[in-house]
């Protein structure tokens, strides 16, 4: 077998990857294996103009076929992987080949955390994939009843989208509050209202007792007592990393596949990025962490290329995620449960953002939500601010009259 460099992943993460292989100049043999038949694609937009497009929707391809050939990238779609072979540095794939690599990259990503209950049947249903958009969307019309098990960034952006089209939708949240995770309270409310304002009816606090899908209708029986029925439940309760191979393979584990700061697994030769792997972050005490985004997976399959030919670089941008929903755009930069103490900017026309420091002043998260896009440009300067820890002065925060250009060159 001729060796090279094997990808198993067509996602964001692994097909940036093997691109960025072929911008570093490696002339080998790339092999992308993915799960799916469908060409790489965009996920961002399956909880949105997947949605609500009025024409059929279709995929969001990250590269076309003339451009993986262009670049010699052999992808091999509807493959599974069923181990790795370290020894002998090679993968079985499903139907008994084999593949070798001089460097593997496992970027497996992650799946949707199962509901734990019995009762669950072909109305309960999770957001993945492509084929898993064009299910739910049958059911986005007038007169259906959506319920949303989960209240989460996938789950509200369905929300939003369910709302678009005519339908009814509840939220069901066992939490206090929605989008506990990773979002402060100040900005969760102002999504939790701008939903409710638009007909969403959000559940929060009650947790569910036990579901019920019997084919025609979904009954969700809620601890408080209440039922709420649905023609559609979608369960959107977190993620986790497809990890399997890996642990098989006897690569280390922690909050997914362990990785050092250069995305280099336990096995010298084979590197793990994106949903599937834990990393740690210089820029927080070298704190690991697991990101499930989509500029993280694109940054990974960069970075996890670059190491792959021997650059020996660490990883070191700050995590950003953002959401769009009913005009309303939310963008954090950094990670908020690292910050002792917040101050406020307003920008005008209900934006602001929330930064977040240390006690010592360094800033360690900016959390920005507005309509559009007028958070986007302050919430950048913040990730830069951020990446050189600074100390910003917290008048000069606050205050929309000084530019955070300016402390930015400070």
């Amino acid at each position: 077998m001729t060796a090279g460099m094997v990808i198993i992943g067509a996602g964001e993460c692994g097909t940036r990857a093997a691109f960025a292989l072929r911008e570093e100049g490696y002339d080998g043999s790339i092999t992308l294996v993915g799960s799916e038949p469908h060409l790489p694609y965009e996920r961002p937009p399956l909880s949105k103009e997947a949605m609500t497009s009025g024409e059929a929707p279709s995929i969001k391809a990250i590269a076309d076929a003339a451009r993986l050939a262009e670049h010699r990238i052999d992808l091999k779609g509807s493959t599974t992987v069923i181990s790795i072979d370290r020894a002998n540095r090679s993968v079985r794939l499903g139907d008994g080949s084999d593949l070798a690599y001089d460097k593997l990259l496992v970027a497996t990503g992650s799946i949707p955390r199962k509901l734990p209950m019995s009762g669950l049947g072909a109305r309960c249903v999770y957001l993945r994939t492509f084929d898993d958009a064009l299910l739910i969307r049958q059911y986005l019309r007038e007169d259906v009843r959506i319920a949303i098990v989960g209240g989460g960034f996938i789950g509200f952006e369905l929300a939003a989208s369910a709302r678009k089209l005519g339908a009814e939708v509840t939220v069901v949240e066992a939490q206090p509050r929605i989008l506990m995770r990773g979002v402060p309270e100040e900005i969760a409310a102002i999504v939790h209202e701008t939903h409710v304002t638009e007909g969403v009816e959000i559940v929060c606090g009650d947790g569910i007792a036990a579901i019920e899908d019997d084919g025609n209708l979904v009954r969700i029986a809620l601890s408080s007592g209440r039922t709420v029925v649905a023609d559609l439940a979608i369960i959107g309760i977190g993620a986790v990393p497809v990890t399997a191979l890996a642990e098989t393979a006897g690569l280390a584990l922690n909050n997914g596949i362990s990785v050092d700061a250069r995305l280099r697994t336990s096995d010298p030769h084979i590197f793990a990025a994106g949903d599937c792997c834990s990393f740690p972050l210089a820029v927080y005490g070298h704190r690991r962490v697991r990101l499930e985004a989509w500029r993280s997976a694109q940054e990974h399959g960069a970075l996890a290329a670059r190491n792959m030919l021997g650059a020996e670089e660490a990883h070191a941008s700050v995590p950003w995620f953002w959401s769009d929903q009913y005009g309303l755009t939310l963008q954090i930069a950094g990670l908020p449960d690292e910050g002792e103490r917040t101050v406020r900017r307003d920008l005008g026309d209900g934006a602001f953002i929330l930064f977040h420091l240390k006690g010592d002043g360094r800033l360690v998260a900016a959390s920005g939500i507005g309509p559009d896009n007028t958070v986007a440009r302050d919430i950048r300067l913040a990730e830069m601010l951020i990446a050189r820890s600074a100390r910003p002065d917290l008048t000069a925060l606050a205050s929309t009259a000084v530019k955070l250009k300016s402390l930015l060159a400070a």
